[in-house]
């Protein structure tokens, strides 16, 4: 059990209501008073419950999502689904972003933790070696991590997620079998996303299982724009210009073709676009995209059932097989990729 207002008054030798004028209005305590409470919550690990529900049961219904953002709609598409499973069990959905700086993610988990949530899903820049996992696994707080793909080194950490490599490499390996061998890689930064760090290796993989020669991925500053000066430069020269582009995202291929169009490029007869994601905007545009589809819905409702199974087991061990969840993906063929036609000759 988590510590409480009771356990804070006794520890403090205050009374529960100087304890909760405290935390509602801090200046109607004494400094000496404020100084010995705020001691004993910081000894006890205490958060105060500003939604005021089931303090003496000890839990909330309430669980926590943290996502890098909701302009990508594969979080959305999460969300929904981590909604729509909380709803038949009974749970609330509290959520926050971190807009990919991972110096905010213990921020955003502090923010939902004051609220006594029960658990925790969240993405992170990078699940192998963080700060905020560590704190959430010393105060045994429940968490399970969505998109994020787990190596070896990180044993005991839950995820639900697609095998990332794997669906990078299926996603180059159909441009491959279009014939193209000039291909690229257009990410994200890598230090906010281990996703996109996994998906740079199953690209190298596919490349090198085809005897071909990667070419140097391209990191823009943001998941979702390209405006970088030397990635259109480089789209722009003929004589560098690859035959096709993978991306570490939708958002970022669908960027990528309007800054084709820009240049006066057409998708595909003079540069194929693959994505990753699936997001049903794709199948919207013309050409429609070619991506890797994850099932983003079925990740956010697994990853939910996980974490209640989790917080009513009292944050219980679970086998093996439920810490390491790999949904399977699927690859939209689109209209964005297409057989590679040697350019003409020029006069």
């Amino acid at each position: 059990m988590r510590p409480s207002i009771k356990q804070v008054a006794s520890q403090a030798g205050v009374s529960i209501a100087t304890v909760s004028r405290l935390l509602n209005k801090p200046g109607s305590v004494s400094a000496e008073t404020a100084e010995r409470i705020h001691q004993t919550i910081a000894a006890l690990g205490f958060r105060p419950n500003f939604t005021g529900r089931n303090l003496r049961a000890g839990n909330s219904r309430t669980v926590g999502v943290v996502v890098p953002t909701l302009s990508n709609t594969v979080f959305a598409q999460c969300l929904q689904g981590i909604e729509l499973a909380a709803r038949e069990l009974a749970y609330s959905v509290m959520f926050t972003a971190t807009e990919y700086l991972p110096q905010d993610e213990s921020a955003a988990v502090e923010r939902l933790l004051s609220h006594r949530v029960d658990g925790v899903i969240l993405t992170v820049a990078d699940a192998g070696a963080n700060a905020t996992l560590d704190l959430l696994e010393h105060e045994r707080i429940p968490y399970v991590l969505a998109y994020n793909q787990l190596s070896d080194n990180a044993p005991g950490r839950t995820a639900v997620s697609v095998d990332n490599r794997q669906a990078a490499r299926d996603a180059v390996a159909h441009l491959i079998a279009l014939g193209h061998t000039r291909i690229q890689m257009l990410s994200g930064q890598f230090s906010a996303s281990d996703r996109a760090l996994q998906r740079h290796q199953g690209y190298l993989e596919a490349m090198q299982a085809a005897q071909l020669a990667p070419l140097p991925a391209i990191e823009v500053q943001r998941h979702t724009l390209t405006a970088a000066t030397d990635y259109q430069q480089l789209l722009a020269d003929p004589a560098c210009r690859p035959s096709a582009l993978f991306c570490s995202n939708d958002l970022l291929a669908l960027s990528a073709m309007r800054d084709l169009r820009a240049l006066g490029l057409r998708v595909p007869q003079d540069i194929s676009v693959m994505g990753f994601d699936g997001i049903p905007l794709g199948e919207l545009m013309e050409p429609v995209l070619s991506s890797v589809v994850q099932p983003s819905g079925q990740i956010g409702e697994v990853a939910l059932r996980t974490l209640v199974a989790a917080i009513e087991n009292d944050n219980a061990g679970l086998a093996a097989a439920e810490q390491r969840r790999i949904l399977p993906h699927a690859i939209r063929t689109g209209a964005s990729a297409a057989a590679y036609v040697a350019p003409a000759p020029e006069d």
